[in-house]
């Protein structure tokens, strides 16, 4: 099931007792972030989505959380859970292998590849455009928070923001946080790093002054965490969007920009950025769990508003995990995982652990049927894509369950020998890393915890894991409940 927007999918969260209707008055400055923070580290059913009704000075309701369990996000992409997304996706990379004889094979899985692709339709009227503001538009109007107290100021934390590269006009679409500079300016957070980056560089290359942006705020939640995926440069995230939710994505023209944006938004914010113009922004209290440093970025200049009558206004706090954005990454840790395989076939699984906010530590399971092997696989990850941030690479032996971290530790603190297996490479590192002497690169660490074997050096004896025979397992079982343990 597909939501055609931001209201359908409150309705659901609701239906299933997954969202809390908070009545009291509560302030958009500091408040909702130490409610939100609190309710996110709930465990079950306490852990909720929360539609703040009454925000003090304003008079729209704020939406926060609404992506913060792994039940949530399988409902935003319309499936039981998120892994039968990658099981689609493996599905679509079968295709090219399959034999011409096959047809049976064939007949199956064509459907699902003519399913992946969803081109946006584009229409002429949408609700939002309910309301057109050109006349002195103004971010006073909506309850942008102040997430922490070391904060520069406000920001606008899920902004989908679109550009358009000027060589070849590919659409972008990035989530990049917005400092609030006034009624009408705001930060732009483009890292480096990001494809939004990459365009605002190709603008100033060509000698132009200024890149046109557009903001989409609130939307169907597939295109919330599309904005987010790390999808290859040549994939248009409304594309990636529509094969999410199953049907095109609707986009209507801007009013003031070259710009296509999402028919079903609550809020649209039209403008641009100039070339030759930086402006301090931040600190921020980032999902890293500290403060990023402030830094000099792009400004925003809002030319036009548009929004639905009576909008509402989604929102995320990040922190010191577990938050919202963990959920979203894992999100991205399932989804991407055959991606991954396609490049590296011997990975059997992998997790990013929430601890290392997902840049500082990943852990992969292999099967391995060759010398050094681990470490191939080390210096691989580090070279595809927003992988290449991450600061520990740990890789197992392909029977280890990488998503129980107590067995990958026990593994890595009795399997190596740090001489041997701890691997040290410098490169990029992601722009809030704060631990690296300079910024934007450090050494990263890799440590392989597979098993030793003697063409690696390891002439020793390994020994056998203890492990209990099957016929003593079973036996307990036929008596554990008489045994009364539980």
């Amino acid at each position: 099931m597909a939501f055609d927007d931001l209201r359908e999918f409150i309705v659901a969260l609701e239906e299933r007792g997954w969202l809390k209707r908070i009545r009291h008055s509560v302030d958009a400055e500091l408040e909702i972030t130490e409610i939100t923070d609190r309710v996110s580290k709930m465990k079950g059913d306490k852990n909720v989505a929360l539609l703040f009704e009454n925000v003090k000075g304003y008079d729209m309701p704020v939406l926060m959380n609404a992506f913060g369990s792994m039940e949530r996000m399988a409902l935003a992409f319309g499936v039981e859970k998120v892994d039968d997304i990658a099981d689609e996706i493996r599905s679509i990379l079968k295709l090219p292998y399959i034999s011409l004889q096959n047809k049976l094979d064939l007949v199956k899985l064509i459907p699902t590849a003519k399913r992946a692709i969803n081109f946006p339709k584009y229409v002429k009227s949408a609700p939002c455009k309910q309301v057109i503001i050109k006349d002195q538009p103004s971010l006073n109007k909506f309850p942008i928070l102040k997430c922490w107290p070391g904060d520069a100021g406000k920001f606008i934390t899920l902004p989908l923001v679109f550009t358009k590269n000027p060589v070849n006009g590919k659409r972008n679409v990035g989530m990049y946080r917005l400092q609030v500079y006034d009624d009408r300016t705001t930060g732009m957070h483009w890292h480096i790093h990001k494809n939004g980056a990459d365009n605002y560089r190709a603008y100033r290359d060509m000698g132009l002054d200024r890149i046109e942006v557009a903001v989409a705020i609130g939307g169907d939640p597939a295109l919330t965490y599309a904005a987010t995926a790390p999808l290859p440069r040549d994939i248009d995230e409304m594309v990636f969007a529509g094969f999410l939710r199953k049907k095109p994505v609707e986009l209507v023209k801007c009013e003031t920009v070259d710009i296509e944006v999402p028919a079903q938004a609550e809020i649209i914010l039209e403008g641009y950025v100039k070339i030759d113009e930086l402006r301090r922004e931040g600190p921020f209290g980032d999902h890293t769990g500290y403060y990023s440093l402030a830094d000099d970025y792009p400004v925003f200049h809002i030319t036009c508003i548009t929004h639905r009558k009576n909008p509402i206004y989604p929102a995320t706090v990040v922190g010191k995990p577990p938050m919202e954005d963990c959920y979203l990454a894992k999100a991205t840790e399932r989804i991407f995982l055959p991606l991954l395989q396609m490049q590296l076939p011997e990975v059997v699984d992998m997790n990013l652990p929430l601890e290392g906010v997902f840049h500082n530590c990943a852990v992969l399971s292999i099967k391995k049927t060759y010398p050094q092997q681990a470490k191939k696989v080390m210096h691989a990850v580090w070279g595809m894509g927003q992988m290449m941030f991450t600061k520990m690479v740990i890789v197992v032996d392909a029977h280890v369950n990488v998503q129980d971290m107590n067995e990958v530790w026990w593994r890595a603190f009795n399997n190596i020998d740090a001489r041997r297996d701890i691997v040290m490479v410098d490169g990029p590192l992601d722009v809030l890393d704060h631990s690296s002497p300079v910024p934007k690169w450090g050494t990263k660490v890799g440590i392989d915890a597979t098993k030793t074997w003697p063409e690696e050096g390891h002439n020793r004896e390994w020994p056998d894991e203890i492990v209990m025979s099957e016929d003593i397992k079973r036996m307990v079982d036929s008596k554990w409940k008489d045994l009364d343990l539980e």
